[in-house]
């Protein structure tokens, strides 16, 4: 997400940093380049040249000339305006009103409608909210099945349109059960088409007027561009949008999608799409992105990240454990799972201030995100009683383990040292807090 702009502007603000003083020649230069860089992202042009006279104005002047630290001064200001220009601030989906209240999403094929509506259903219903899903779609072959089946995976209920009945009438129908249900939101997923036509925008204003949503939202590709900008302002224009949730956010190393909606829609990205899975789905924070692109990091999501897999019940049984000196393989796969389920380990390590500049070319990562895997299969290729007392895992059980895994004797021997090792360094912590030596809770192995 935004790679190459964030490695451009560190580039720029390295050097601006190896001067002692800031001349306005030096920032003239550094910002002339940070416009190369914003149209090179393919942001739009004029929101490219109003961003560089905002900052501008901003940094010749006492706020950077006159600071001790002129080069952060300006990396602070640089913050700020990419902060406004994606929003300011983070806007909700707004959920007030008589339930079931309806969210309708809408765009062009392939740019993540069905999956986003479930994604949605999934982030609502984590938020204790009840989600009703409605297959609108009547025209792409199999977006009803797809929607009906992402439904069933999450345990989320879904209506089941007759083959008759066209997209008016099913979210008029949808909306009866789900009322009747006592559903708190409907979340209808509406036809696409490859481009904007006047077929299209009839159909979705008529749902729009008979329906009443309380917000249409835009679901938008990141990775088109300028493209999705256009389409963005079109939909808006016609339909009248009331926010934009940007999908392939993971694979847009430009960035120019998300620093133009805002600014020529005047409507804010609710949320951003950061891979396939339903749990690929963050709020969209306009100042913590902005300190994404310019390499500081985002230590607010990755506690929430963290905190959102936080099991209490199960950090107390995993400290007794530890105490006891019982921690099992089997905890240290539930522990392995706990990390992954957090993302990828370049999206985690993407979040920490100053890593996030070094994760980028990092070899190694694709290297241990399989290795991990590996982990996982050498564990669950073992029975319940290896698991538990790895002292009875011979050199025959071993083979058993790597042929059952598709790994190698060496790998699980190496897993076994690195898990013993663990647990010594385990016991060792116990003993110390045991004697008083260190106050506080032992805290769950992988950072649970």
């Amino acid at each position: 997400m935004f790679e190459s702009l964030s490695a451009k502007l560190d580039s720029i603000f390295k050097k601006l940093r190896g001067y002692g003083k800031l001349t306005e020649e030096n920032i003239q230069e550094a910002l002339k380049e940070v416009r190369i860089s914003l149209l090179e992202a393919d942001v739009h042009f004029k929101i490219v040249k109003d961003f560089i006279q905002s900052v501008q104005q901003r940094a010749i002047g006492q706020e950077v000339m006159e600071s001790l630290t002129p080069a952060q001064q300006l990396i602070k200001i640089v913050k700020e305006e990419l902060t406004s220009l994606m929003g300011g601030e983070e806007q909700k989906i707004n959920l007030s009103g008589s339930p079931p209240v309806p969210i309708m999403l809408v765009g062009l094929h392939g740019s993540g409608k069905t999956t986003t509506a479930a994604k949605l259903a999934r982030y609502f219903q984590e938020r204790k909210k009840r989600p009703y899903l409605v297959p609108a779609d009547v025209y792409r072959p199999a977006a009803i099945e797809q929607l009906q089946k992402l439904g069933r995976e999450l345990k989320v209920d879904f209506y089941q349109p007759s083959p008759e009945q066209n997209p008016l009438e099913i979210c008029l129908q949808a909306k009866e059960i789900a009322l009747k249900g006592g559903y708190d939101l409907l979340l209808i997923d509406t036809a696409g088409r490859l481009h904007i036509d006047e077929a299209l925008m009839l159909e979705l204003r008529e749902i729009k007027s008979r329906l009443h949503p309380r917000e249409v939202i835009l679901v938008a590709d990141a990775m088109t561009g300028q493209d999705a900008v256009n389409i963005a302002k079109n939909f808006n224009d016609r339909l009248g949008i009331d926010g934009v949730i940007l999908t392939k956010m993971d694979g847009d190393a430009r960035g120019g999608a998300a620093l133009s909606i805002r600014a020529i829609t005047q409507k804010p990205i609710k949320f951003i799409g950061v891979g396939e899975k339903l749990d690929a789905l963050e709020v969209f924070h306009p100042d913590r992105m902005a300190s994404r692109i310019l390499g500081m990091g985002d230590v607010l999501s990755l506690i929430e990240k963290a905190e959102a897999l936080y099991d209490e019940k199960k950090a107390k049984e995993l400290e007794r454990k530890i105490r006891k000196d019982s921690f099992t393989l089997e905890d240290f796969r539930d522990q392995l799972r706990q990390v992954r389920k957090m993302g990828s380990l370049e999206s985690i390590l993407s979040m920490i201030p100053g890593i996030s500049k070094k994760v980028k070319g990092m070899s190694g990562l694709e290297l241990d995100e399989k290795k991990l895997i590996r982990v996982e299969a050498i564990i669950n290729s073992m029975t319940p009683q290896e698991r538990a007392n790895v002292a009875i895992i011979n050199g025959s059980r071993r083979l058993r383990i790597a042929k059952g895994s598709g790994t190698t004797v060496q790998e699980v021997n190496q897993l076994l040292k690195q898990y013993l090792q663990a647990r010594k360094m385990m016991k060792r912590f116990a003993q110390l807090e045991k004697k008083g030596i260190r106050g506080g809770r032992i805290p769950s192995f992988l950072g649970s």
